[in-house]
């Protein structure tokens, strides 16, 4: 996936890694599917280089997610356009992106403890308790907080609905990391060699500023495109007095335009209804990681 972009330095072939494992459970084996991802924190490029990304915002990558999700649905006709409009007016997405801390070159032991976390069994031996007699399984949550005692066929059941079938790869490898890429660099004596580390010339308020290329990756429209004629566009001022703006939307026809009623959700319980079950949470145990609205006062578990 080679890329070409300006935070780079217009560098051609600057390709990012990453390896990603495929989860499905969650703390007391509940179907909970979500992602966990080691990823370059930037991209390499030329001969031995990497240019580290600026830092970006977690909200902006989850909404780059969850748009790309919908879509993969929508184009397997497993959901309707009717209700990706519905989940796209909830208060919270169901979505959450939650990044960790850098992990300098040199570190292996956070490299190898990170490994090992994001390819764990969907069990911990040392939270689990069998009892032989009773044909019971008693099991603890992370925090140790909760337990649940299952029986001891329905136990065996709940591992096996989490087993991959046969062939499925659940551990997959992308860009700089791909095997590909590996046996290119095996065969140049490459593989284990640590590259340059430049840090990047663009700010993370300059990176964050970039208003159009962020709505081009969500909504895959450029912004900055006329629709007339496909030329490039131009931001040549910004009006911010209410009454101009008034008078040019009245122009358009756009002033008065009626705004779209909210879908129906009468087959969707109410809020009152709702119950939401956070035990199958996978980040760690602390308030801190949790992450919350700052326009609302309740706590979102995070369900992706």
């Amino acid at each position: 996936m080679p890329v070409e972009t300006p935070v780079f330095g217009g560098q051609g072939n600057t390709v990012p890694g990453a390896v990603i494992a495929i989860q499905s459970f969650g703390d007391f084996f509940g179907y909970n599917p979500h992602l966990h991802i080691l990823c370059s924190d930037g991209c390499f490029y030329g001969d031995g280089m990497f240019r580290v990304a600026p830092h970006f915002e977690t909200k902006g990558l989850e909404e780059i997610f969850r748009h790309k999700v919908f879509k993969m649905l929508l184009s397997k006709g497993k959901i309707t356009e009717d209700l990706v409009k519905m989940l796209m007016n909830w208060r919270h997405s169901g979505f959450n992106v939650f990044c960790g801390p850098r992990i300098q070159p040199g570190d292996e032991k956070a490299m190898e403890n990170l490994a090992r976390y994001i390819v764990r069994a969907s069990i911990s031996q040392e939270r689990m308790t069998y009892y032989p007699e009773e044909s019971k399984v008693i099991y603890q949550s992370k925090d140790g907080k909760e337990e649940k005692t299952f029986d001891a066929l329905e136990w065996l059941a709940a591992m096996c609905s989490h087993v991959p079938n046969k062939g499925e790869q659940t551990v997959r490898y992308y860009g700089h990391y791909s095997n590909v890429a590996r046996g290119k660099r095996k065969k140049q004596n490459q593989d284990r060699l640590i590259p340059s580390i430049l840090e990047p010339e663009g700010s993370s308020e300059e990176f964050r500023k970039s208003w159009a290329r962020l709505i081009q990756k969500i909504y895959e429209v450029d912004p900055l495109t006329c629709p007339k004629c496909s030329g490039v566009m131009k931001v040549i001022s910004v009006i911010e007095d209410e009454e101009v703006i008034r008078k040019i939307l009245n122009h358009l026809g756009l002033w008065d335009r009626k705004a779209r009623p909210p879908p129906k959700t009468r087959a969707f319980p109410t809020r009152s209804d709702t119950f939401i079950d956070d035990s199958f949470s996978q980040l760690p145990v602390s308030d801190k990681w949790v992450y919350v609205d700052p326009e609302y006062t309740e706590t979102c578990p995070p369900l992706a």
